[in-house]
Formats: structure tokens, C-alpha cells, sequence
């Protein structure tokens, strides 16, 4: 059950989390509340970060610093934060860029590339905390041996 699986249950809830911090945000800067930005990509936190570290933290937590799941959890975290910053980040500029030609030459359709789909070090760092006080958190809640 979901519930007796902290790595799993702290993965889920770090990724539920910042989704919703990510939407209250967008909603204040919006001025309106942007319910559709609970689904997107990008922008702050991330919860591409707040998931794995959510799932290495446990792993650690509940595991311990040598064990395997936590040594696996702790490449993908950094493979996934790095693709954040570097690949998603480029194509989210390349897309803005592609957009603003297709506004300049004339092309009015709506149906332009998504410009949200990496992040800042700033967003990428805040999802790992998150995701790391979500896992402490639901690891000081779920027994061990659950």
C-alpha cells in the first residue's frame, strides 16, 4: 500500500507538492488562479527535482548512505536535475525564440511551442529541498518495518 512504502509515498507527495506551489505562484504573478499550470513543466519549484530527491532522501533516511537503493536514486537525482538545468532549459529558449519568429513573420496561430519546460538553478534547488523536508517528514511518520 501506498501509505506503508515511505520512498514511494515521499516521491508522490514531494512531486503533489510543488505542483501546487508551482500553481499558487503562477496564480500571484497571474493575478489570476491558473489551475492547467498544475500539469506543466518548469518554473519554480521543480518537481522533476522535488521527486527524486524526495526518493534519494528516503532512500538514505530509511536505507542508509551505503545502501543500493539509495546509490541508484542518488544518479538518477542528478541525472534528472542536470537534464533540467541544461537540456529542458534550452529547448524552453529555443521555443520562445521559435515563437517570437513565427509573431514577427506574421503567423497569429495560437498554437505555439511550450516555453516552460526547464529551469533556473534556483527552481532545480528549491525542488530538492522540498522534495528532501517532504521525505523527512513522511520517514518520521511511517514506521519502520511499515
Amino acid at each position: 500500500m501506498l501509505t506503508s512504502n515511505p520512498l514511494l509515498s515521499s516521491a508522490l507527495l514531494s512531486w503533489f507538492f510543488a505542483q501546487f506551489f508551482k500553481t499558487i505562484i503562477d496564480s500571484i504573478r497571474a493575478g489570476e488562479l491558473c489551475l492547467k499550470r498544475f500539469w506543466e513543466t518548469g518554473g519554480m519549484p521543480s518537481s522533476h527535482s522535488a521527486t527524486v530527491c524526495g526518493l534519494a532522501a528516503a532512500a538514505a533516511i530509511r536505507e542508509g548512505f551505503t545502501s543500493s537503493v539509495f546509490a541508484l536514486s542518488l544518479v538518477l537525482a542528478t541525472v534528472v536535475m542536470y537534464d533540467a538545468m541544461g537540456v529542458r532549459q534550452a529547448a524552453g529558449q529555443h521555443a520562445r525564440e521559435i515563437n517570437e519568429i513565427k509573431k514577427q513573420l506574421g503567423d497569429d496561430d495560437s498554437d505555439n511551442l511550450p516555453e516552460k519546460l526547464g529551469h533556473r538553478p534556483t527552481e532545480v534547488m528549491s525542488g530538492a529541498v522540498l522534495g528532501i523536508v517532504i521525505a523527512w517528514i513522511v520517514c518520521s511518520f511511517i514506521p519502520s518495518g511499515a
